[in-house]
């Protein structure tokens, strides 16, 4: 049997999308299958009341930290107006004393203190040292790097306790979901140091789907269209929903591992054991429409600001997404989101939205007051699947996934790298497509 299609990628998401637009400049025949209603997968931009209300906190470094990112950029001429991809004031701070502290991963901070004790600033410059000296942190190859099985609470147990406490822990499970007892350092050593400095982070002004809707609106994109199964055929890859089954030479499997796992169950043996290992962490987040602009104490014009453990049981990151970019709401009007801790997040994914609304809602009284009296609406965004979780033992395993040889079905993600972010959806996607060009090659 010939199969109309080249490729067939499932998940419309930045991995799944960036990989079908690398295909299609190739030369192959692509479709991309979304199960949702809208592309974007984790980073979705819901447009109500006004307001562009990311489900995420998206944030680009520079070039030189997302360089697949920014080259896609470019490519598609999102950078042809300078201000479709602003720079976010003062990106991060801490909370700490009963207010929030600017300059969080900025050299200023250094000076300022960002939340540290002088102590706890000489160890993290200490920290910063050695992470520099290793000089070979590739945050797209965490396995080849000198850290081993490392976890992150390995990698910090030397230096002053509150860089871990007021730094590294609300970083790492704020932004990750991550248990810094559990997950490995080299990922996010990599990711840390390719970053940069916050003081040049930037953002999308029309939303954080901005890369995935000009992506699709160049692209044959399915949505509603949820497949249940994948089976890879002599000469051809099926792929099974309640709307039929559809056939391509070649698949791309752009979703989570373990909804890989499930739609692909005749995987290689070192596919399995590497998908397996790629567990995750949930995320929920909570974004409130208010009928003013507000933000947590201490805050001037700055966007997120971590909210340690020993702080907060429930609260991990508040985001004050007016502050992101002006146009994200109406004048004179306020957007705060809420993301949930680790502990928050386990109690109340299963909750209903009014729980998690009134819950968290609550503890925001504590670092902006008031808020809840200006609340004109809620939207609670939740991620069974959030980001992948960077275990030593999937850390160890993808070295072997890494050098597996192409075949009629691969992976694009940020799983696939261990890099849980944009940025490694992006250049997962560049090496899918490579991959499925080699298998399609005669030479393949």
């Amino acid at each position: 049997m010939t199969s109309a299609l080249d490729v067939a990628v499932v998940g419309a998401g930045p991995a799944g999308l960036a990989a079908a637009y690398a295909l299609a400049e190739a030369g192959c025949s692509v479709r991309v299958f979304e199960a949702a209603d809208a592309v974007g997968g984790r980073m979705r931009t819901l447009r109500a009341h006004g307001c562009l209300i990311d489900t995420g906190a998206e944030m680009l470094p520079s070039a030189a930290g997302y360089p697949a990112t920014w080259r896609l950029i470019a490519a598609l001429g999102l950078d042809a107006d300078p201000e479709a991809v602003p720079r976010v004031r003062d990106a991060l701070a801490v909370w700490r004393g009963g207010r929030s502290r600017p300059h969080v991963g900025r050299p200023l901070g250094l000076l300022t203190g960002a939340g540290l004790p002088p102590r706890a600033r000489v160890d993290l410059f200490r920290l910063q040292t050695r992470l520099a000296r290793f000089g070979d942190l590739d945050p797209d190859r965490p396995e080849r790097g000198p850290l081993g099985s490392a976890t992150v609470a390995d990698l910090v147990r030397r230096y002053h306790p509150d860089l871990r406490d007021y730094l590294i822990q609300p970083l790492v499970a704020g932004f990750f979901g991550w248990d810094p007892e559990r997950a490995a350092a080299a990922p996010f050593a990599a990711h840390l140091t390719a970053s940069g400095s916050t003081n040049g982070w930037h953002t999308y002004r029309d939303g954080m789907d901005t890369l995935a809707r000009a992506l699709a609106a160049r692209l044959d994109v399915v949505t509603g269209h949820t497949v249940t199964r994948v089976v890879a055929d002599p000469g051809e890859v099926r792929l099974e929903s309640p709307g039929g089954t559809v056939t391509a030479r070649s698949a791309v499997l752009a979703v989570p591992a373990p909804v890989a796992a499930r739609l692909h169950t005749d995987a290689p043996p070192v596919e399995r054991a590497y998908r397996d290992a790629c567990g995750y962490a949930p995320m929920l987040r909570l974004t409130l429409v208010l009928d003013r602009p507000m933000a947590p104490t201490g805050v001037r014009r700055g966007f997120a600001t971590l909210v340690p453990a020993a702080e907060d049981p429930l609260v991990n990151v508040i985001t004050v997404d007016h502050h992101k970019h002006p146009g994200r709401v109406p004048a004179g009007r306020g957007l705060v989101s809420l993301v949930a801790s680790p502990r928050g997040t386990a109690e109340l994914i299963d909750a209903s939205d009014e729980e998690v609304t009134d819950r968290l809602t609550a503890r925001a009284e504590h670092f902006v007051p008031g808020v809840a009296a200006c609340v004109t609406s809620a939207h609670v965004h939740r991620f069974r699947y959030g980001l992948p979780e960077a275990t030593p033992r999937a850390l160890e395993l993808r070295a072997a996934f890494e050098a597996r040889p192409a075949s009629a079905v691969e992976y694009a993600g940020d799983w696939t790298a261990l890099r849980p972010c944009s940025e490694g959806a992006v250049a997962s996607a560049a090496r899918a497509a490579a991959r499925v060009l080699a298998h399609l090659s005669p030479a393949g």
